[in-house]
């Protein structure tokens, strides 16, 4: 190869995406517009694009392929259980802790309807690398992960759940499941302020409110209650407005039936997410999906023993409660606001509007599906990064007070008086 060909070859290397997806994209089943499948997105955190069921998913794949699960010590420092009892309801809330040094900050991030805490594995990996003081606080909501339910005449679990994979959906199954906002964003404020009891802060650190899809609405709702009062900086919402939001409720069920509901195993349902494009980056797929499906102890198909730990299709009742109002809420909390996109088709009029006027700081990947930040973690991290520089109040240095200014020069002016008059001090 000639040097000018050497030269020419470099140069469009240089232009691919750091994170190049590994699978091409997947059509949509027949009769599913794009647009249907582009907005459904915004309502559950299961993907942008909808999987068509002709598809192999399954098929044996290239020795690249690596499918080994990650484990959340691989991202987080600690988890913690928290148990609570509510009526007739014991509830363990889970989550996972990496405590900030000194004046870091602390993010708070929360998941989307039927993903979980360990969706924000590989991001936090990357904040670290740039703001190593940093904590993270990320949590399983209700439902979701291992943050478990039973009912008043079980036992409560004060450790960790040695049977929780097995006995998650079989124990909830018989409870009541309300997952409405405000019931999420009273868990969130719980698991926050039993953290600081746990780790004996006797302040909480600055807050950074992180919250993709669902968990943009919980942790909108969080800053607008005021409830943290001038601890939370800012807050960040991925992925999610109101309007396209709720356009999508429409094909959300029809995009629910196109999704296996089982899996012959770990791997497979690794594999399932990135071949279909729900998740593009195969590390981030390693590190999530495992706290999303889990093994049946007496399946009623042993060739794939593996099913869904959330059950979406039971989410319905909730749908519109998570995103009525929220651009509003948005844009009229206190504290420093980001929204960071996968397009700019999902802006609704009145963000629109906001956004002119600049009332929030606006960030599009058009490169990444509806999971943005697992599947451009190092983008994704730089700009939350910079979002908490920008509203870190200790970085400011505010000039001093007028009633200050006028006492110092009266106090110079009084020794200069007495040291006129042979005054000694």
């Amino acid at each position: 190869m000639s040097e000018f060909q050497k030269s020419f070859a470099k140069s469009k290397l240089a232009k691919l995406p750091a994170e190049a997806p590994m699978f091409d994209t997947i059509a949509n089943p027949e009769g599913i517009r794009e647009e249907d499948a582009s907005s459904a997105s915004s309502v559950s955190s299961t993907g942008t694009l909808m999987p068509s069921p002709t598809r192999h998913l399954f098929a044996r794949t290239s020795s690249r392929f690596h499918s080994q699960s990650s484990t959340w010590s691989d991202f987080f420092a600690q988890e913690l259980f928290f148990p609570e009892q509510l009526d007739q309801i014991h509830i363990t809330h889970h989550v996972y802790l990496t405590p900030p040094t000194g004046s870091g900050p602390l993010f708070v991030l929360h998941h989307g309807a039927g993903s979980s805490g360990l969706t924000f594995a590989s991001c936090t990996s990357e904040i670290q690398k740039i703001l190593p003081k940093a904590g993270f606080l990320s949590l399983d909501a209700r439902g979701h992960g291992q943050t478990t339910m039973t009912s008043h005449s079980k036992p409560l679990e004060t450790e960790t759940p040695s049977l929780a994979a097995a006995a998650h959906a079989e124990s909830e199954s018989e409870i009541e499941l309300d997952l409405s906002l405000e019931t999420l964003s009273r868990d969130l404020l719980f698991v926050i302020r039993q953290t600081q009891a746990k780790m004996g802060w006797e302040n909480l650190p600055d807050i950074v409110l992180v919250g993709h899809s669902l968990g943009g609405a919980v942790i909108t709702d969080l800053a607008k209650q005021g409830e943290l009062g001038g601890k939370v900086l800012a807050y960040a919402v991925l992925d999610v407005v109101e309007g396209s939001a709720l356009d999508a409720l429409q094909s959300m069920e029809m995009y629910l039936s196109t999704r296996p509901i089982r899996f012959l195993s770990l791997a497979s349902g690794i594999e399932w997410h990135t071949r279909s494009r729900m998740i593009r980056n195969s590390a981030s797929a390693r590190a999530s999906v495992p706290s999303l499906i889990y093994e049946e102890s007496e399946p009623t198909d042993s060739t794939r023993p593996w099913v869904w730990r959330t059950n979406l299709s039971a989410t319905k009742p909730f749908w519109e409660n998570w995103f009525i109002g929220l651009s509003r809420k948005f844009l009229d909390s206190r504290g420093g606001k980001l929204l960071l996109l996968a397009g700019t088709d999902r802006l609704d009029k009145e963000l629109m509007i906001g956004q002119m006027q600049g009332k929030y700081q606006l960030q599009v990947f058009p490169e990444a599906g509806h999971f943005l930040h697992e599947d451009q973690p190092a983008k994704t991290a730089q700009v939350l990064v910079d979002f908490y520089k920008r509203n870190d109040r200790s970085a400011l240095v505010l000039p001093p007070k007028v009633a200050d200014m006028q006492a110092a020069a009266a106090m110079k002016k009084s020794d200069g008086t007495s040291e006129k008059h042979g005054v000694l001090k």
